[in-house]
């Protein structure tokens, strides 16, 4: 191993001679083209499991002696209790540092694994590690130092990522003098067996402990090759080195600021696009910490609300709010992240042991990025399901968490209206929008990167763009749902309202309401002022194709004045295959029936990627594009669902769009669009720990203002599914290019079997005080948006 520099001539030439203001440039531009404005950190409590160390490095003071601490190790009680405080605190990762072998070195420290029947402390740490992530849910990072190949082997089961700082490739430095486990080829051999067993790594290089420039070149040229082999490193930290009080370095001047800069952008330089560069807040003055953005940082690391920096105790966490003021003043936006990265997320079967699949997906957002809703995150756990009617059918036992999901009764986090600002990619969409471009699906996936301050800039333009389409008002439709039947022959894994043969003893008593119990309920439902009643249900399986058609006939011969909204594009398709009839053929004859348009419900992701996991045997996207067309073509009318937030990503939204927007230029058929976040606590797909919870609320807003800005005039309305969102979304949702708030929703069940908790009605005057609340007013609409003659009466709540 080198004890001075041997820079190839090539690399030599164009990076280490450059300027630092050239440096800095380049890499600023290799950043931006790789990321955008995004910049991401990662919310954590730091667990210092235990500070023996059988190194003696010249730098550290987290290392202590068995007389400093009370105990050789934290126990597994005090692990879980600072990772509590974590997920309270809406924390993702739990970043394990520790010594190095300290059982090694230290009786003490062998006494004790000893009498826990652990004969490493990797394999305790391992133990606290799973305890961590199934009690609290919170991923570990296992930052163990340099492992053999078992070793991590063993963390792999248990942690989701791990890490080891190269440091430097120099051996003679005093600063590593008797620490044989920062030689540099037992890092380099960790970091080579890490990539072997697929294991997203955490590495990177300490700078300004005597080594050169060309060292940490060397370094990051080294880091660099092992990748091109495996894939593997998620980051590279540049930290830059500060003396400590009582450490055989405090006399070693502190790394100088330019120094720490153009490594920073050497990194950026040198790494491949997929590795980030990411650079400690907390080492560096806050006015300094601009100049690392500049030069090419993506990522902050992990910043903690909870626990101090054990490693740097002197130098607390900034404030999430002046590094997110530092972030935004340099144009970029603060996202956080997991302790995985997307990368390597969105590929569970390569980067994470089959027991981790869910503990990632159930705190990532559609982006696989962390969920970046306030309050406590806790594992969701759930009894035995009992009959409760038509509500969740499950009960959740154990810690609640309190930040908002779909149809759960925490209030959203006001992002809208918000302090708008977009620069780079979200401003040139947003501007091309203004300009009346068409937004095709690059653009569209940029808005859905929105974040921070552009979150509120796409609701803005999308609002600006509402205002001028369909004016102020704020309409809605007094109507009722009748879910006809709960029994249901396909299997889609999101539903929590239908009842299959298998699932009778899990949810709850099937039913099939009479034709006359649907007639009576729809008589009422007119007595009530409804002017529409929307009739969907389960594919039950004595139904032929004539049932509908029977149905709809006897509805419309009782109550011929009001309008029938029913059959999902399933149900219709199901019905004419059971027949033998063709669609357009048995379309006609159910509107000469008196049907008058069709629920947009069965969309959920119109992509057959998505599909073949949520519903797998139901209609296809283009069996559902086709259901519509041909529903256009017989003089029905219908609207676009998408249901968001299980299993997708923002592509698939993307695709969604288009091709409804397609469609809708093709027919001029469809009225509105209607987003439909997924509700989660009793969907089959998450029990069965296999989906996310749902969007979060910055992807909701987001989902209803681009949808906005996509559709244009081809769609004029576009809704909020207050059952889903609760009010106070709803209302934030009318400053985000809402303009219709859907109907009133009288024994409304398939949101309430899901779980959602807002309730099974709405009357006029909760329309009207929302629609106020927003400065707007509420005006009551047909099904097919014409104006309503008379007051109408509002449905019993």
């Amino acid at each position: 191993m080198p004890t001075t520099s041997a820079v190839p001539d090539d690399v030599g030439a164009q990076l280490l001679d450059r300027t630092t203001a050239r440096l800095v440039a380049d890499a600023g531009r290799v950043r931006d083209a790789l990321h955008g404005s995004r910049v991401t950190y990662s919310p954590k409590v730091f667990i210092p499991l235990t500070r023996l160390c059988r190194d003696r490095c010249g730098y550290c003071t987290f290392a202590a002696a068995p007389r400093s601490v009370s105990s050789p190790y934290l126990s597994v009680q005090q692990v879980l209790d600072i990772a509590g405080r974590g997920a309270e605190t809406g924390c993702h990762e739990a970043l394990f540092t520790l010594g190095e072998a300290p059982e090694d070195r230290y009786p003490e420290a062998r006494a004790w694994l000893d009498e826990r029947g652990h004969a490493s402390t990797v394999s305790y740490l391992a133990e606290v590690a799973g305890a961590v992530v199934g009690e609290t849910g919170l991923l570990p990072h296992a930052n163990a130092g340099a492992l053999d190949p078992a070793e991590l082997a063993l963390l792999r089961t248990v942690s989701v990522s791990q890490g080891m700082m190269l440091e430097t490739l120099r051996e003679d430095l005093a600063a590593h003098r008797g620490a044989p486990d920062k030689v540099p080829s037992r890092r380099l051999a960790t970091l080579e067996a890490a990539g072997r067993l697929r294991i997203p790594f955490t590495t990177g290089i300490l700078v300004g402990i005597g080594e050169t420039e060309a060292d940490r070149l060397l370094a990051l040229l080294a880091v660099r090759e092992a990748h091109e082999r495996h894939g593997h490193v998620q980051e590279v930290i540049v930290q830059n080195f500060l003396p400590k009080p009582g450490t055989a370095m405090r006399g070693h001047p502190a790394c100088p600021h330019e120094d720490h800069v153009r490594a920073v952008a050497l990194a950026r330089l040198v790494l491949p696009p997929d590795v980030h560069v990411q650079a400690p807040p907390n080492l560096s003055a806050p006015g300094e910490l601009a100049d690392l953005l500049a030069a090419g940082i993506d990522d902050w690391g992990g910043v903690s609300p909870v626990t101090p920096d054990h490693v740097n105790p002197e130098r607390p966490w900034p404030a999430l709010d002046l590094l997110r003021a530092v972030t935004e003043d340099a144009g970029h936006t603060l996202a956080p992240r997991l302790t995985i990265y997307p990368e390597f997320a969105g590929d569970p079967a390569r980067w994470t042991d089959d027991d981790l699949h869910f503990a990632v997906l159930d705190r990532a957002d559609a982006q696989l990025l962390a969920r970046d809703d306030p309050g406590a995150v806790w594992p969701e756990r759930h009894e035995a399901a009992a009959n409760v009617g038509t509500g969740a059918e499950v009960v959740q036992v154990g810690r609640r968490s309190s930040a908002w999901y779909s149809g759960a009764n925490a209030h959203p986090p006001r992002l809208v209206p918000g302090r708008p600002a977009a620069r780079g990619a979200v401003r040139e969409v947003l501007d091309g929008a203004a300009l009346g471009q068409e937004l095709g699906e690059e653009e569209l996936l940029t808005l859905f990167g929105a974040r921070g301050p552009e979150v509120a800039a796409v609701a803005e333009a999308a609002d600006r763009l509402r205002r001028d389409l369909v004016g102020d008002d704020v309409t809605f439709v007094v109507n009722r749902n009748i879910n006809y039947t709960n029994v249901c022959t396909f299997r889609c894994t999101f539903c929590g309202f239908s009842k299959g043969p298998l699932s009778l003893n899990l949810r709850g008593h099937p039913y099939l309401l009479s034709v006359d119990e649907i007639v009576a309920r729809t008589v009422e439902a007119r007595a009530l002022g409804a002017t529409e009643v929307c009739l969907q249900g389960g594919i039950h399986p004595s139904f032929d194709g004539d049932f509908y058609v029977d149905v709809t006939r006897a509805v419309h011969e009782a109550v011929p004045d009001i309008h029938l909204h029913g059959f999902t594009a399933l149900e219709v398709v199901e019905g004419a295959r059971r027949l033998g009839e063709p669609l357009p053929s048995y379309l006609s004859r159910l509107r000469e029936a008196g049907l008058r348009s069709l629920p947009g419900t069965a969309a959920e992701i119109l992509d057959d990627e998505v599909r073949r996991v949520i519903c797998p045997d139901k209609v296809t996207t283009d069996e559902w594009l086709d259901a519509h067309r041909a529903a256009h073509g017989v003089g029905l009318r219908s609207n676009v669902t998408m249901m968001f937030g299980s299993v997708e990503q923002p592509v698939h939204w993307v695709r969604h769009l288009l091709r409804t927007r397609a469609l809708q230029r093709e027919t001029g058929g469809f009225t509105e669009f209607v987003p439909l976040p997924f509700v989660h606590m009793a969907a089959p797909v998450y029990l069965k720990r296999r989906a996310r919870r749902g969007p979060t609320w910055r992807e909701t807003v987001l989902v209803h203002a681009v949808a906005r800005l996509a559709y244009g005039a081809d769609i004029a309305h576009v809704q909020a599914s207050w059952v889903k969102l609760g009010r106070d979304g709803a209302l934030q949702l009318l400053r985000a290019g809402v303009d219709d708030l859907g109907g009133t929703l009288l024994d409304e069940n398939i949101s309430r079997a899901a779980g959602a908790s807002h309730g099974q009605a709405m009357a006029v005057a909760d329309f009207e005080e929302l629609a106020a609340a927003a400065g707007r007013r509420a005006r009551q609409r047909t099904t097919l948006y014409e104006s309503v003659s008379g007051a109408a009466v509002a449905p019993v709540a």
